[in-house]
């Protein structure tokens, strides 16, 4: 046949402008497209070769040919795959501009609303991307079971026309013929070389079959003796593969050092630091895929932006998108790695994925399979696990806060904490419960700011002479993780704060009540001196060295109080405190000494600021503070 030509739709521009402006958010991804078509189309070809019974000829050794040509501003991308007849140019190239506009974005709709519809393979819009760049597109193809070959020739406007040719050779070639140069696009740097191998190293690495270039450039003459001749050059090429074709998450893990995978990882992920630990996924069965997950050896700055995070995805080996927020769970934000699946349905740019039950199983699997990794880590490396643990422990409590408790029993042997008698080190709740006193039910935890501000605590007192160990919480969300816990084994978490008169004995509650009842006098001022501040003054048994201590009447700790308020800074917070009051001490015998109440309310206020000072707490009125504490120095 001749030159035949075909009218695209009324709506044809206004189809392309949709495809080009709202579909896709970066020009470069047109090569990605290209390239991807053209592995498709090796790999049907192999495919067909291979079920032929041995009339379709196995092509030893497919190639993908990049050949850029600066003086006529072109760019072929060459292939050896199935190639098209007349038939399958026109559907496949032609769908969507035969389809209009209108159809075409209904059948969008439609396919976002069903989830499982790859959109991509069913209009062929991974070519119409090309005119994102070219100003007209030319296709030379021949089909694998046809003899001649046909030309596509199009602009993207009303029309496109379609040839018969003479072509030796099985495949496809598109030649774009790239747009001007603007103020906004550099169309010419798609004919750099470097720039090409940077396209295709970012998206088409992985790409199974070699991705050619033939770099050209002009060196020196050479005269007898070796040396250059000036201004005399001759040109040279050398043909290069621009792609690594296998990756290093498909390669047998035992064949993959140590090193590698560090660099790897310092070049995808531009760190300048090993990672601190990595691990390997390969799943097969009714969804399969790979994954490769690193956990970073120091904060950095984008871990702080969860909004970000997420893991690379490929499909096929080829790169879809960078930070795929739906492939991890929220709290594992610091996570960086990629995952590699052909299970996926994309949408119409390759760089969305719809929402489908196959994206939720992957994220979970990942999501137990690392967490797996990591208590197997804690039992056999515990010093590593302690680095993973100092960085990015508080991720880990926040989730069980986040999922309300729904991940307790896959995070809850994870958590570890120094305690009263583990300062140095740290024990999981699974050695808190081996190493607890005969007859004790509860876990106690202490929170605060530091280590060394919950050591101060006086309840501790109480805690160390009768060898009780006590969690210290020194992480905002420590406390939080522990009420969505509620529980360890059925063993309740207790604060050692908690105001709770059925922990005593019979002989420490009458001991108590006769306390009060001799010591009326001096509690009745105690409480009038403070009764802004406290809502009771009480004796206490926990306390063995200190005079005083303060704790909450409801059982929430100081420090949780301290984490609320700065939470909802309009919104007033205060919870009665009780100011317990050591008996036995030196500073209570002399109040109790005391004839002048109003001594023993100047030391009521002294001993509520050093109670204050002692759980971590702001002074609430420094100036009278310093006032009693000049009165009391100078006597």
């Amino acid at each position: 046949m001749g030159i035949e030509r075909k009218e695209f739709q009324a709506e044809s521009k206004e189809l392309l402008n949709l495809m080009i402006n709202s579909i896709y958010s970066n020009r470069e991804i047109f090569l990605r497209e290209l390239i991807s078509n053209a592995s498709d189309a090796i790999d049907k070809r192999r495919f067909l070769a291979l079920n032929s019974n041995g009339k379709i000829p196995l092509i030893e050794k497919p190639e993908i040919w990049l050949i850029p040509n600066k003086d006529e501003r072109t760019l072929i991308i060459k292939d050896d795959g199935i190639g098209m007849n007349y038939d399958e140019l026109v559907n496949n190239i032609g769908t969507i501009a035969k389809s209009g506009s209108k159809e075409f974005a209904q059948k969008i709709k439609e396919a976002k609303e069903s989830h499982d519809v790859d959109i991509i393979g069913q209009f062929g819009v991974g070519f119409y991307s090309a005119f994102m760049v070219a100003k007209k597109i030319i296709i030379e193809t021949k089909s694998v079971n046809e003899e001649k070959g046909y030309r596509f020739i199009s602009d993207g406007s009303e029309s496109y026309t379609i040839e018969d040719i003479d072509k030796n050779d099985v495949g496809t070639s598109i030649t774009l013929f790239l747009k001007d140069d603007n103020d906004e696009e550099n169309y010419s740097s798609y004919l750099d070389y470097y720039t090409i191998e940077y396209l295709v190293q970012k998206y088409s690495n992985y790409v199974r079959y070699p991705i050619k270039m033939e770099e050209k450039h002009k060196e020196n003459k050479k005269d007898q003796d070796g040396k250059d001749i000036e201004n005399e050059f001759e040109e040279k090429s050398e043909i290069k593969t621009l792609n690594s074709m296998i990756p290093i998450w498909k390669k047998n893990k035992n064949d993959v050092k140590e090193s590698e995978y560090n660099e790897f990882y310092k070049n995808n992920f531009h760190d300048y630091k090993d990672p601190l630990h990595y691990v390997s996924i390969n799943v097969e069965g009714m969804l399969s895929y790979n994954a490769l997950i690193f956990i970073p050896s120091h904060l950095r700055n984008e871990v702080y932006n969860r909004e970000d995070a997420g893991l690379s995805l490929y499909a096929k080996n080829v790169f879809i998108m960078d930070k795929c927020k739906d492939l991890l769970p929220h709290y594992l934000y610091f996570l960086e790695g990629l995952v590699d699946s052909n299970d996926l349905n994309l949408n119409i740019s390759r760089e969305m994925l719809q929402e489908n039950k196959n994206i939720i199983k992957i994220r979970n699997n990942i999501e137990n399979k690392f967490i797996a990794n990591l208590k197997e880590l804690k039992e056999n490396d515990f010093n590593k696990y302690k680095e993973i643990y100092l960085l990015y422990g508080p991720a880990l409590k926040y989730g069980i806060y986040e999922s309300y408790g729904s991940k307790n029993e896959l995070l809850k042997d994870l958590l570890v904490f120094k305690s009263l008698k583990h300062k140095d080190d740290f024990i999981d709740l699974k050695t808190y419960l081996k190493e607890m006193k005969e007859g004790q039910k509860d876990i106690y935890f202490a929170s605060g700011r530091s280590v060394e501000e919950i050591s101060l605590y006086p309840e501790l007192e109480r805690f160390k002479k009768d060898d009780i160990d006590v969690l210290f919480f020194d992480k905002d969300v420590d406390e939080f993780a522990i009420q969505a816990l509620n529980n360890y084994d059925s063993h309740s978490f207790k604060s050692i704060s908690e105001f709770n008169e059925n922990d005593l004995t019979k002989e420490e509650k009458d001991n108590l009540e006769s306390l009060t009842i001799t010591y009326k006098r001096e509690l009745d001022d105690m409480k009038e001196a403070l009764k802004e501040k406290v809502s009771d003054v009480k004796f206490s048994t926990k306390l063995v060295d200190s005079p005083v201590s303060l704790i909450n009447k409801d059982g929430l700790s100081l420090n949780m109080e301290k984490i609320l308020s700065s939470l909802n800074p309009n919104e007033n917070l205060k919870m009665e405190k009780i100011l317990e009051i050591n008996p036995n001490h030196q500073i209570f015998k002399k109040i109790s000494e005391l004839k002048d109440d109003e001594k023993i309310k100047e030391y009521s206020k002294l001993l509520y600021n050093e109670a204050l000072i002692l759980n971590g707490l702001e002074i609430e009125d420094k100036e009278e503070f310093t006032e009693l504490l000049n009165k009391f120095l100078l006597k």
